[in-house]
């Protein structure tokens, strides 16, 4: 299944007008933390263990099926769209339907000289918010029942 490429605008227009769709982040608790869409809600792909060096959450996919129905509209994001395909990719694996990677993701993609080819989430001057009570990891895998 080819995974449907938007951007940030299109990413905020998708939300707004439809409010079952979900903004899935799947950046680290972290990098969440510090800023994310308004009302997005937190799960991460992969762990980052220190420099150059991760490793997949394993939990993953088991919180995302406990929250998530397979035919939910989901809008994922990352921090400039590679995690977040990653993410779209395991999640159509599994049978997810209707996902959406957001090109640019939070903090906007960049071309080999690092020029900002697409504006992320944040530089376009969407709704952001810091905070993580509701959205955030943690909050999820208690929803999730871990």
């Amino acid at each position: 299944m080819a995974i449907k490429q938007i951007e940030p605008p299109e990413a905020h227009e998708i939300l707004s007008k439809d409010s079952e769709a979900v903004y899935l982040d799947v950046r680290t608790e972290g990098e969440f933390a510090q800023g994310h869409a308004d009302g997005a809600i937190n799960i991460p792909v992969i762990f980052i263990k220190g420099p150059g060096q991760s490793e997949e959450n394993s939990d993953f996919v088991a919180i995302a099926q406990k929250l998530l129905p397979q035919n939910k509209k989901l809008v994922v994001g990352c921090a400039s769209g590679g995690r977040s395909q990653h993410a779209c990719e395991i999640l159509a694996q599994v049978g997810y339907t209707d996902l959406s990677n957001i090109r640019g993701g939070f903090m906007g993609a960049r071309d080999p000289s690092g020029r900002v080819v697409v504006k992320g989430w944040r530089d376009a001057g969407l709704p952001v918010s810091q905070e993580v009570e509701q959205g955030g990891y943690q909050s999820q895998r208690k929803r999730a029942g871990f």
